[in-house]
């Protein structure tokens, strides 16, 4: 156990004032206060350097120069805390009184007013990761504002004609989608508005692609998107991240196409999610929900056709019952029996006619959508010889005067596509 006198003798010698000597007057070597706080400081920060500390947080201020400052206390101390601005804007969540948290700083000294403080650089909240608070704060803010309600929610197409996708077009979703949207109903046009989904651009790319999907439909009416998937491939909350951002929630609910948000696996859950037109577990089931199996319409169409074909029957089938009634209890009146044959000759020659007119019309029906799938279908004029070029930013190249040396320019045939560079004019 250290007693008081040698606990005194280990108290650093800096901050005690010089021995009086027999020629030197020891008032003129006493320290002022700014010269004894300086020395406290460069004690301070020499000792202790880096520190974490717990403690939660109380005074929340964060004027207009972007800085935060608070005090981190515990039930029998506190010290003043600082954040600066560039440290705080890499914080995913918000703070706020009463939250609990690590703090990594520096401790030093403020001089002018004499106090010691923690100017940090890292926080991280206690019992929750920074990543799922955000989560839950964004979630619930965005709550409150009503952009999860279902009256919100926009119906999807039954067949839509034209499916944009916003995605990587290098990453697995898009193929996994595209490879869905043959199988199940081809010759759908596609169009895909690129996108990183992973990284700290990406936010901001996907928000601009879905406008870019909207500005699409202002200027092209008649190649209107019909339904918009948005998502990406599995992977973790931080790679998944870009659709728990505000910007993008915000961006789907102002979209007036129909979203159906497709994030990573079934287990994942993203703000997207909640804000869309409707959720799909991943991007092949977002596909397979976008359109229906074109196998199975036809059997409805089927169906339909073959129960049209019954009622008539049945309706025949009626009449000739009702016929056959009557003229058995007629004897005498040969005219009326003979009348009566000639409204049912005149009623079945109406009923096949109008039948075999709706089967007709029904058959002309189908083979119309059936040609005017087919007609829409790029790769069908690919596939006479004729070529599709595109800058890097896939904007349709019509003239050659859009052109210049240097510009690389993408090809696409019927069998794949070829990148190239203008030489000259």
């Amino acid at each position: 156990m250290i007693d008081k006198k040698e606990q005194a003798t280990e108290l650093p010698q800096l901050l005690l004032p010089l021995e009086p000597t027999a020629t030197t007057d020891w008032r003129q070597s006493v320290p002022s206060v700014s010269e004894l706080t300086r020395r406290v400081r460069g004690q301070l920060e020499g000792s202790f350097g880096d520190v974490w500390v717990k403690g939660e947080i109380s005074n929340f201020r964060k004027p207009v120069s972007g800085h935060a400052y608070f005090i981190l206390k515990d039930a029998g101390a506190q010290i003043k805390a600082v954040l600066f601005r560039g440290s705080l804007s890499k914080l995913k969540f918000n703070l706020q009184d009463g939250m609990e948290v690590l703090f990594h700083g520096k401790l030093t000294v403020y001089e002018p007013r004499g106090e010691y403080q923690i100017i940090g650089d890292t926080l991280e909240p206690v019992g929750i990761g920074a990543l799922q608070l955000a989560f839950e704060q964004l979630k619930m803010k965005l709550a409150k504002e009503g952009l999860f309600d279902p009256k919100h929610k926009k119906p999807l197409p039954k067949l839509p004609k034209t499916i944009g996708i916003v995605t990587s077009p290098t990453g697995a979703a898009v193929k996994d989608i595209l490879k869905v949207l043959s199988r199940r109903f081809p010759k759908r046009r596609i169009l895909v508005i690129p996108a990183n989904v992973q990284g700290d651009k990406a936010a901001g790319e996907i928000a601009a692609a879905i406008k870019l999907a909207e500005k699409w439909n202002t200027e092209r009416s008649s190649e209107a998107i019909d339904v918009l998937i948005v998502g990406r491939g599995g992977g973790s909350i931080e790679d998944l991240w870009p659709f728990n951002e505000e910007i993008v929630a915000r961006s789907i609910y102002q979209c007036p196409i129909p979203i159906i948000s497709a994030v990573g696996h079934e287990i994942d859950v993203t703000i997207s999610d909640f804000v869309a037109d409707l959720r799909a577990p991943t991007p092949s089931a977002a596909a397979e929900i976008v359109v229906p199996q074109k196998d199975e319409l036809e059997k409805i169409v089927n169906f339909q056709t073959q129960r049209l074909v019954n009622n008539f029957k049945k309706a025949l089938d009626h009449v000739r019952l009702h016929l056959t009634h009557l003229s058995s209890r007629l004897v005498d009146p040969r005219e009326k029996i003979k009348l009566l044959q000639n409204n049912f000759k005149q009623m079945k020659e109406k009923l096949f006619q109008t039948m075999k007119t709706q089967l007709l019309f029904s058959r002309k029906t189908i083979e119309n959508r059936i040609q005017m799938l087919h007609s829409l279908s790029p790769l069908q004029v690919l596939a006479r010889g004729f070529s599709l070029t595109s800058d890097t930013k896939h904007t349709i190249i019509r003239s050659v005067n859009e052109l210049k040396p240097g510009t690389k320019i993408i090809t696409r045939l019927a069998d794949g596509s070829v990148t190239s560079e203008v030489i000259s004019e």
